[in-house]
């Protein structure tokens, strides 16, 4: 009973990444260690090349953008150049270094052979909120000390589970009857909240908004996105109406956090819009998790809603974790001069509804 569950150590081998620790995979009797290259200090960087040669793991988007053939579907494996320094990896992995060092090439992807250990290296990437990019070498040396992972871990990546921890009374400017819900994730990830106001009925169709964090719009009144004022919107709606619930999701920069969402922001005043910054980095266009707000929704006895949203895909993610969407609300606010090609972006590539 003592022993780690497979979200435990995941958990904690994405908390190692963050550190700039190394992380093994024990698989079929061989064993692999990787580490993030963001957080990958000279050291053990040092440490790692004296071991073999590892290989640079890079997402598909991040191949792309630099025109590596990618052979494994969702991401490529690049042979190292002789000694290269550690800036290099760096170059490679972040693209806030592309105008500085241009010519990084040719690059050598690697074919055939076994991708898992890469592809678990990328995902708890992303996990550490992380760029996607990963040193994996194959290796015989002593695992003792590392968090050891098994390839079953993979499928545990995308189960995770939330749990009510606390609530409370709040009283709020657009109603005085205000609760907050604390919601904890199984692997001590972020925290999420649901905001009820009122006292909406179980058994009718709920006034909802999903909304993910946003520090700068919705706490700094940034006006590069339309969040803040969309919060805000949503909350007075919900107030009005006297019942209704939104879901607060630390999900910021549509999942990639806020130290990648900064990075975006800076290709974008490089001339990339906001999907094309995402790829760049390595991301998809969307890396959020929306199947937590249905488990939020249903934690507090909700089956049906009225969603307040421009997004297809909340709906759809709604609909296919058992909670039905019998009404779109739409959420029109907040265009500014700033945001208008934003917005735009988000309807032509997005798909959102504006």
């Amino acid at each position: 009973m003592l022993a780690l569950t497979a979200s435990e150590r995941l958990a904690r081998a994405a908390h190692d990444l963050r550190l700039g620790l190394p992380v093994a995979l024990r698989m079929d009797g061989q064993s692999w260690l990787f580490s993030a290259v963001e957080t990958l200090k000279p050291a053990r960087y040092n440490s790692l090349h004296a071991l073999g040669a590892p290989l640079l793991a890079l997402s598909a988007r991040r191949g792309q953008t630099l025109n590596i053939p990618v052979y494994d579907g969702d991401l490529v494996r690049l042979e190292l150049p002789e000694a290269p320094a550690l800036d290099w990896l760096k170059a490679v992995a972040d693209p806030s270094f592309d105008l500085e060092n241009p010519m990084k090439g040719p690059f050598r992807p690697q074919r055939g052979g076994e991708a898992l250990p890469h592809r678990l290296a990328l995902k708890l990437c992303k996990k550490a909120h992380l760029l996607p990019a990963a040193l994996v070498l194959e290796t015989d040396t002593s695992l003792e000390g590392l968090t050891v992972l098994r390839p079953s871990d993979l499928e545990a990546a995308s189960q995770l589970k939330l749990s009510r921890v606390s609530s409370a009374r709040v009283p709020l400017e657009v109603s005085k009857l205000g609760h907050v819900h604390v919601f904890r994730a199984d692997d001590g990830s972020e925290e999420h909240y649901a905001l009820e106001i009122g006292a909406p009925k179980r058994d009718q169709p709920l006034l909802a908004r999903l909304h993910s964090a946003c520090f700068t719009g919705d706490l700094v009144g940034s006006l590069k996105c339309d969040c803040g004022p969309q919060l805000r919107a949503a909350l007075a709606q919900i107030g009005a109406e006297g019942a209704g619930v939104l879901l607060y999701m630390n999900q910021e920069g549509r999942g990639i956090g806020l130290a990648n969402k900064m990075r975006a922001y800076s290709l974008q005043d490089q001339g990339f819009d906001t999907v094309e910054a995402n790829h760049r980095l390595g991301f998809e266009d969307d890396e959020r998790n929306f199947e937590l707000g249905a488990q939020m929704l249903k934690a507090l006895g909700f089956s049906s809603l009225r969603l307040m949203t421009n997004n297809p895909a909340k709906i759809a993610k709604m609909e296919s974790s058992g909670i039905k969407v019998v009404e779109r609300v739409a959420l029109k606010v907040g265009e500014t001069p700033q945001n208008a090609g934003y917005l735009a972006i988000k309807a032509s590539k997005s798909g959102h509804l504006l």
